[in-house]
């Protein structure tokens, strides 16, 4: 007997609704769903972004492997099933706005970089962070460079 595994239904998100809850003016928010189904549809036209489709929308391949695009999947993925739905994009996007609240903002990059979700950033995970974002962007730093950083990042937390 085999194992039959199906997604929940679809369900669309009031854009008015979205944008009272959100930065997003309402046509802003239908706006971003245009963008919402052609990343959804990418690879399976079910009405959610999956993690390959999100690597493809990010990479153009479905392929990358991502430490970055990992986190920031799982910050969009609110309910944690694996899945972007059109009201996790739309409420997820909305911390970019840039009349989107400071402390807001402050919050996701702290989510970000605490890859061990431990409620702390350890000098491992910020470590691990940069090198993940230099191995994407090409450059190449020494060991010693890298350490520099971290210890940097050390520093600056006990004198602020």
């Amino acid at each position: 007997m085999g194992c039959i595994w199906s997604k929940k239904r679809v369900k669309y998100e009031d854009p008015a609704i979205l944008a009272a809850q959100t930065c997003f003016k309402e046509n802003e928010v239908k706006a971003l769903y245009e963008l919402f189904r052609k990343l959804s549809s990418s690879l399976v036209d079910d009405g959610y972004i999956s993690k390959e489709e999100f690597q493809l929308g990010l990479f153009r391949t479905r392929n990358e492997q991502s430490l970055f695009a990992d986190r920031i999947f799982q910050l969009f993925d609110i309910n944690n099933d694996g899945f972007i739905d059109f009201g996790e994009f739309v409420r997820s996007l909305s911390i970019f706005h840039p009349e989107a609240p400071y402390s807001d903002k402050v919050v996701v990059a702290f989510q970000l970089y605490d890859i061990w979700q431990t409620g702390f950033i350890e000098p491992e995970e910020v470590k691990e962070m940069i090198l993940a974002l230099l191995d994407e962007s090409d450059l190449i730093l020494s060991d010693d460079v890298v350490q520099t950083i971290v210890d940097k990042v050390r520093l600056d937390r006990h004198t602020s």
